[in-house]
């Protein structure tokens, strides 16, 4: 008889009841799922024979000491070195074979974590590169294939006592309700236990006396029952932090945040615990209860901003269908199955209709059509596909039913290489988080030499109050504050940013934005759309109106999706033209034009007429029949959409603007005209570019510049901060520091006044982790403050500069 496994996903690991469970055959064992997408990633990983995957989510996470002295890869990371799933957790990154992958790491808490992870990994042989990213909590490895393996990498992160696993943004919001769910569960009980262990010890805070010895040894023994949960249970992950923390200082030098708060935490306990036994002094239960339950609540907020941070990669994720059409026994066959796309293996043959969307990378192998690439390039035009081109995942079928072969799945497609552009928005940090970084680190060895320090000059003051000034003074000065004042702010600004259309590739751009005085445009593609409109209607034929030639060209434009063909449908909707009934269906030659009966409309090149191109003019299409030209229709390229707002903001900051072009002289003065751009300059190469901005920079300015991909490369990497309009990997290699995906120009205007919001919020929490750092240290020193409302301070002061930063997800 068949067993049954359920009670949890059999792949995420997420809990699930029996009736909203996807169930599926796996190896002769029914494995219930969360949803289709973990349900098909299993069936894939056991029909290749990789179940053995599956193996390492069983492991603990405390290695044994022999398993990490040994330098042979466990069996159970093997399979990552698999081609069907290197290939999905991979992408090349140039001829010589080097590879890319992005990992989610787990148990990384601050800049000592960072810096042990980072610097282990580039010891190992073969890796090019490393990138980790605090606030997302990955890590981008650059590695040679034939040097090291993804295993390897995955093994050695392990054996310094973190965890990592290949990062998936589909998969990525599941693992976030976990970790969330995780947090809360603990807090819970951390609550449920400080709530208990106060209730018990309310008669000590009345000062009542009625109470019998009994009474209070049994309300003493009790609070310490309940307190071993929340110090085991709740606490378990700080004390595991400063544990490796401790253990890797000798090479970081560095002492991470948790050390103290374990510090503090463990000799509270001891000397509760010892004092409960003796019967003399007082316990610390109600303090340490109370202590983890706001440092979790803190960090409980500090896990929702960080997650914030990381929605741009989900929604970009969201851009593939969920499912798609195989092709079954291709050529052989055309039957069609529905499939998960997680389930799509390189090789594969996929049907794509008109107005879906190309769910992997391929190759075109039959059916020609024009697919919109504007999520990956920003070119609005559709691009003609022929048999042999590439297509891409996230782009739209436009006009005929595509059959495509299936190259690269994951991590390799062009879409999730987008996704990588945002995990890089903190890798290249700004000064002040480096700063703060590097000073949190030396601030916990101040901290302890100060708490030591102060505990044994009260022993000579007054014994009975040393301990109570140790606890206190490693709770109250914990750097928390400081260590999150400037990443939480960066995170916060970098979601809204990712919001407003504008991916952040790197870090600088925020701070560079409130020092930009020279604002560099490029026009086509950036200050106009390439979306354009009828202009007018020329070279009529005697005895055609000029509503009749119109009606005609829209019927057969009728159901087409070029944008010259969009235009003239619009101009006759305007006009409410009926249009006349085409005998014979039109019929679609790509790069001419369209057909029907005796009509053809297209290029000049195939009617065979003459153009007469004007300035600011975007393109011309020709209405023909037997007899000849009945008309020519013009139109004009469009300004783009939030252009005016972005000029006015940049005036109000006296920001200088100017618009470099390659086009002409004069269609160049035409639009800057229509805009008031007072410097302008046309007929430029790329070069001419780099050179302008360059005498821009010799003059003492610092330039932000503004292009639209692979043509402007020169301007974009020359610039001091530089912002490509659209997105995908060829805009990476632009040199642009930021890529935005919106089609309006209205969000840049927002995010210059956000940028400035931010560095004033950064200041602002740099102040207050200052201000309450000097204030509650010398406190705790002279015995003021107890270890409970040391706890309830530090908290609540990590709470203040997290809420500070959360501010400006709403900008």
């Amino acid at each position: 008889m068949m067993k049954t496994l359920n009670s949890i996903c059999y792949h995420c690991g997420s809990p699930l009841s029996p009736q909203d469970a996807y169930s599926a055959d796996l190896n002769g064992v029914a494995r219930l799922f969360c949803c289709v997408g973990c349900m098909a990633i299993a069936q894939t990983i056991h029909g290749e024979g990789l179940e053995v995957f599956y193996t390492r989510r069983a492991q603990s996470s405390d290695k044994p000491s022999a398993y990490l002295a040994s330098d042979e890869i466990p069996a159970k990371l093997l399979p990552y070195d698999d081609p069907a799933l290197l290939g999905r957790f991979t992408r090349v990154m140039d001829e010589e074979g080097n590879l890319e992958t992005t990992l989610r790491l787990e148990k990384i808490r601050c800049a000592a974590c960072v810096w042990l992870c980072e610097q282990h990994l580039r010891r190992t042989a073969g890796v090019k590169d490393v990138q980790i990213n605090y606030v997302t909590q990955k890590v981008k490895i650059t590695f040679s294939s034939q040097q090291t393996s993804l295993a390897r990498l995955l093994f050695e992160i392990e054996r310094i006592g973190y965890d990592a696993w290949p990062f998936e943004p589909s998969l990525s919001v599941e693992r976030s309700k976990k970790e969330k769910r995780q947090l809360l569960t603990r807090l819970g009980v951390a609550i449920l236990g400080m709530m208990q262990v106060m209730m018990y010890a309310w008669p000590s805070y009345v000062g009542a006396n009625d109470i019998t010895a009994e009474y209070d040894l049994l309300l003493g023994w009790t609070s310490w029952i309940l307190t071993v949960p929340v110090m085991v249970y709740s606490a378990g992950p700080i004390f595991q932090a400063a544990w490796r923390s401790v253990q890797s200082f000798r090479q970081t030098h560095m002492l991470g945040m948790d050390v103290p708060i374990a510090l503090a935490l463990a000799l509270a306990f001891v000397a509760g615990t010892i004092n409960l036994v003796t019967g003399s002094g007082q316990s610390y239960f109600d303090s340490i209860t109370m202590f983890v339950a706001f440092i979790l609540a803190a960090r409980y907020v500090e896990l929702l901003a960080r997650q914030d941070a990381q929605g741009g990669a989900e929604a970009l994720a969201k851009q593939l269908p969920a499912t798609c059409e195989r092709v079954l026994d291709y050529p052989q066959s055309q039957q069609i199955e529905l499939v998960p796309v997680v389930n799509c293996m390189p090789g594969e043959v996929l049907r794509v209709s008109p107005g879906e969307v190309v769910p992997a990378d391929g190759i075109l192998i039959a059916c020609e059509s024009s697919v919109d690439e504007s999520l990956l390039t920003g070119e609005s035009k559709p691009i003609d596909k022929k048999i042999g081109d590439r297509v891409y995942a996230g782009t739209h079928n436009i006009v005929n039913p595509l059959v495509m072969r299936v190259e690269a799945v994951g991590q390799s497609t062009r879409i999730a290489g987008i996704a990588s552009l945002l995990d890089q928005a903190l890798l290249a940090k700004p000064l002040m988080v480096s700063l703060a970084e590097k000073w949190a680190g030396y601030f916990v060895g101040f901290l302890l030499l100060s708490a030591f320090l102060s505990s044994a000059i009260w022993l000579y003051i007054d014994p009975s109050k040393a301990w109570t000034v140790l606890v206190a003074v490693l709770v109250a000065s914990c750097p928390c504050a400081l260590s999150l004042a400037v990443p939480t702010a960066m995170a916060a600004a970098q979601g809204a940013v990712t919001r407003l259309g504008l991916l952040i590739v790197r870090g600088h751009v925020m701070e560079g934005l409130v020092k930009a005085n020279d604002l560099v445009l490029d026009k086509t593609g950036t200050v106009t759309m390439g979306q354009p409109e009828l202009k007018e209607i020329v070279n009529l034929r005697p005895g055609y109106r000029r509503e009749d030639a119109l009606a005609l060209a829209a019927a057969l434009e009728a159901g087409q999706r070029h944008p010259l063909a969009l235009s003239l449908q619009r101009a006759a909707e305007l006009e409410n033209l009926p249009l006349p009934f085409l005998s014979e269906p039109v019929s679609n030659l790509l790069g001419k034009g369209l057909s029907s009966g005796i009509y053809c409309l297209g290029s000049s090149s195939w009617i065979g007429v003459n153009q007469d191109v004007q300035t600011g003019q975007y393109g011309q299409v020709h209405l023909a029949d037997q007899q000849g030209l009945i008309a020519s229709f013009i139109f004009l390229d469009t300004p783009r959409a939030g252009l005016q707002d972005l000029l006015a903001t940049a005036r109000a900051r006296n920001i200088t603007v100017h618009l470099v072009s390659g086009d002409d002289r004069a269609t160049v003065a035409w639009w800057a005209g229509q805009f008031g751009i007072e410097r302008y300059q046309g007929g430029c190469t790329p070069e001419d570019k780099y050179d302008y901005i360059e005498r821009l920079q010799g003059a003492g300015r610092f330039v932000w510049a503004i292009g639209d991909g692979v043509n402007d490369a020169p301007l974009l990497a020359r610039a001091d901060i530089s912002i490509a309009v659209g997105a995908g990997a060829p805009l990476a290699s632009a040199g642009a520091d930021a890529i935005l995906t919106a089609s309006s120009l209205a969000p840049l205007a927002k995010i210059l006044v956000l940028a400035d919001k931010t560095q004033m919020v950064i200041k602002e929490n740099l102040l207050w982790a200052l201000i309450y750092n000097l204030a509650a240290i010398p406190a705790a020193m002279m015995g003021l403050v107890n270890p409970w409302v040391a706890g309830i301070g530090m908290s609540l002061s990590s709470l203040a500069v997290t809420l500070n930063a959360w501010r400006l997800r709403k900008a």
